[in-house]
């Protein structure tokens, strides 16, 4: 696959990607912790807010994809 082409397909993965993680995140935390204190609040977001870079890990090593030998 053309290097261009990876590069833009993992773009638009990885908007998606950022998207759909923070609708999820942010509905589960509306609904499993509104009663919970500010600190129970702090520590999700803290988590969920590093947690969506390991997805993002993956597709970056596959838009550079295999090196070329010279």
């Amino acid at each position: 696959m053309h290097p261009r082409l990876r590069s833009f397909i993992g773009t638009i993965i990885i908007i998606f990607l950022v998207v759909a993680y923070a609708v999820l995140a942010t509905s589960f935390a509306t609904a499993a912790l509104a009663q919970q204190p500010w600190w129970v609040h702090l520590a999700y977001f803290v988590i969920s807010g590093v947690l969506w870079i390991l997805p993002a890990m993956l597709v970056i090593k596959w838009m550079a994809g295999a090196k070329q030998p010279k």
